[in-house]
């Protein structure tokens, strides 16, 4: 599953706010608010996501959800530093994945 979610061009707004775990609206909110995501729009006004549009999601849910902080200031950072965001939330994401790792093999080792 995770293989066909990556070779894909183009996400739904409901698969896109899966992955978030937020509801559509939010998503179309933070559109008004980031100037950052802009998804294409078919004939009907259907959004379809590219992964770009996702990493910047991905950074603003982080800045948002995750930090806590309020949308003028998850702009203005984005806005002035992004690169220095976005570094730091792969750094955060890799060291989640290390720790989950590493939890995994402490519980592993205890029924030893």
């Amino acid at each position: 599953m995770a293989n066909e979610k990556d070779s894909k061009m183009y996400y739904s707004i409901k698969e896109v706010a899966e992955m978030f775990q937020v509801n559509e609206t939010l998503l179309r909110y933070w559109e008004r608010e980031f100037p950052q995501i802009s998804p294409k729009k078919g004939g009907r006004g259907i959004r379809f996501y590219t992964k770009d549009d996702i990493e910047q999601i991905r950074a603003i849910y982080n800045l948002v959800k995750v930090r806590g902080l309020k949308l003028a200031a998850a702009r203005n950072l984005l806005k002035n530093n992004k690169e220095g965001t976005v570094q730091t939330l792969e750094v955060i994401e890799r060291l989640r994945k290390i720790r989950a790792q590493l939890v995994e093999m402490k519980e592993a080792a205890e029924r030893l």
